[in-house]
């Protein structure tokens, strides 16, 4: 079985990108023997619908599930459709990740993590399990 992530880079030791419509690459791994294919995401630019087209096409190329930090709801709809499962939530270095998820050792979320358009801005992120917002005083 092969699984995809979105990565910052072609390769498995670059960290998973938090966006997922707007990633830099998605990376489709066979965890079994770590081979790869780095796929830049032809999407990146897009000024709509970048989620629900690369979710589109990690459904053309046949992954089972995908591995991200963040996932929108058109994405989702579209994974919905084509039965793939959606892990969100997802932090560090592929390699790494690969390893915690054939150990079944990974902590994730499923479902929408964030609104739509969210890729779309710059610095902004939503809060994570362990994170802690900033409360003026």
């Amino acid at each position: 079985m092969k699984i995809a992530f979105t990565s910052t880079g072609p390769m498995l030791d670059n960290e998973i990108e938090a966006r997922f419509g707007r990633c830099a690459y998605f990376l489709i791994v066979d965890p079994d023997t770590m081979e790869f294919e780095a796929i830049p995401n032809p999407n990146l630019s897009l000024a709509a619908d970048a989620g629900s087209k690369s979710a589109q096409l990690m459904a053309d190329k046949g992954v089972p599930v995908v591995l991200t930090g963040n996932c929108g709801p058109k994405a989702i709809q579209t994974f919905d459709a084509a039965g793939i499962t959606v892990m969100t939530g997802i932090i560090g270095k592929v390699r790494h990740v690969v390893k915690r998820f054939k150990e079944g050792t990974l902590s994730y979320t499923t479902g929408t993590s964030v609104q739509r358009h969210f890729g779309m801005g710059t610095g902004a992120r939503p809060a994570m399990n362990n994170d802690v917002p900033n409360v003026e005083p």
